[in-house]
């Protein structure tokens, strides 16, 4: 059977834990959120939208009761659960991620930024530890974006950036539209736009990731500071050509929709290098029509996700794919037709943040290191409007969306001692009253 708390605790230094965070309460309930969805491959499955999903937002939502926080959910299923600060009237500190995966996903993702911004809750309620301003633990619905090809639904919603109109358009591989799939699981899509909050009353908002990536690891380093989050594209490419019979069809009379995507998906592959470092881009989803073996494909929809940390880069980038995308299908006599699923510009880190979290980590007896984001996080959302700053906690191996995602609870419990010195001097500091005034 599988136990993620033992493999967890198997190397642990206890010296580690230290004012009121434990981690063994923090690989107790990584491994209790890790049985939601778990799948024989002893990956996460726990969909947006899904009973899963929620089921995990409950889990979490009794340990904020727990540790005597307010506990109330928006009209996207945003979960929060608010310590009232000294000074009510001052805006909040927002601290969070995302309890949804990919399917076959790991059990750091998302979820561990949660339970270390809980984790700190916990440390201050042992403490004695009362913030200046209020502090709000937050889960954000559906980032990931796997259902709809979309994702950072929640984080949207609560920044008012989301139109019904649009959601009403998003339909799931299985057919169903979204007010389907989110009235299962007890949710309006006519009342997302509910969820807009006054972001006057929130005075900025902190992430803690998994990095998702390998340069902590090459670095020795058990955590990061987030310097800026690459902007993203998402673009649907619809092929059409005709369907015919694979036996008597001669191949200068075929109108194969997925020979073009095909070359299409090779041309992309090349695109970035020849744009920008640091671009990339990825053909990730690959339907075809009719799909039987014996049948000319007659159509072909696939999905394409672009980033780059550059704006001028990322939209030289996109406008190239989308050209080379349509030159091909000319050449391939097939119709060709895209359209924007979704559009993200690159964020910086506020630089103020910023200069605090290198300090903290410094005065922790570790090398401060500023690494960029090419993953998408609700961070990036939020920082839109708000100071924002992140974390990078360690990937081993860089791996992540997998079974094998692996952070050490000493990484882990590090990146809360962090987080929790830096949510201090935000809460009660005058940090963050320049944005106010």
């Amino acid at each position: 059977m599988y136990n993620l708390e033992c493999r967890l605790l198997e190397s642990f230094d206890v010296g580690l834990n230290e004012a009121g965070i434990s981690g063994q309460r923090l690989a107790g309930r990584l491994s209790a959120i890790s049985e939601i969805g778990l799948t024989e491959q002893h990956g996460s499955c726990r969909i947006g939208f899904s009973q899963e999903e929620k089921q995990a937002k409950e889990v979490v939502a009794s340990w904020m009761k727990a540790v005597g926080l307010k506990v109330t959910t928006d009209a996207a299923g945003n979960v929060f659960g608010r310590l009232e600060g000294i000074d009510p009237t001052l805006p909040a500190v927002l601290c969070g991620s995302h309890i949804d995966t990919v399917p076959n996903g790991g059990h750091f993702d998302g979820v561990l930024g949660i339970l270390l911004a809980l984790e700190v809750a916990e440390a201050w309620k042992e403490t004695g530890y009362v913030p200046r301003r209020s502090f709000e633990v937050v889960i954000f619905s559906d980032e990931e974006g796997t259902r709809f090809n979309s994702g950072l639904t929640g984080s949207s919603a609560l920044a008012g950036t989301i139109k019904v109109s649009d959601l009403h358009a998003l339909i799931d591989h299985d057919n169903r539209t979204f007010k389907e799939v989110v009235e299962q699981v007890g949710l309006s899509a006519e009342r997302f736009t509910e969820a807009k909050r006054d972001l006057t009353q929130v005075a900025a908002f902190i992430e803690v990731h998994i990095e998702q990536g390998d340069t902590l690891e090459h670095e020795d380093l058990p955590i990061g500071i987030v310097s800026g989050i690459a902007g993203l594209g998402g673009l649907e490419m619809t092929l059409k050509g005709h369907a015919g019979h694979a036996g008597s069809t001669r191949m200068n009379n075929r109108r194969d929709a997925l020979v073009a995507a095909s070359k299409i998906v090779l041309a992309i592959e090349e695109l970035p290098r020849r744009i920008s470092q640091t671009a990339v881009a990825t053909v990730g989803q690959l339907n075809v029509y009719p799909n039987g073996a014996n049948v000319i494909p007659g159509e072909v929809k696939l999905s394409v996700d672009i980033r780059d940390i550059d704006k001028i880069s990322l939209d030289r980038l996109i406008a190239q794919i989308v050209e080379t995308a349509g030159n091909i299908a000319a050449e391939c006599n097939i119709e060709f037709s895209c359209r924007e699923v979704y559009s993200t510009p690159p964020i910086q880190v506020s630089e103020t943040l910023r200069d605090l979290q290198m300090d903290i980590v410094s005065k922790l007896g570790m090398r401060p290191m500023l690494i960029p984001s090419g993953a998408g996080h609700d961070a990036m959302i939020l920082g839109q409007f708000l100071p924002m700053a992140m974390f990078f906690v360690r990937s081993s191996m860089g791996i992540s969306h997998n079974p094998r995602e692996w952070t050490s609870l000493d990484d882990c419990v590090i990146a809360a001692k962090a987080l929790n010195r830096f949510l201090q001097k935000l809460c009660t500091s005058s940090l963050l009253e320049k944005k106010e005034g």
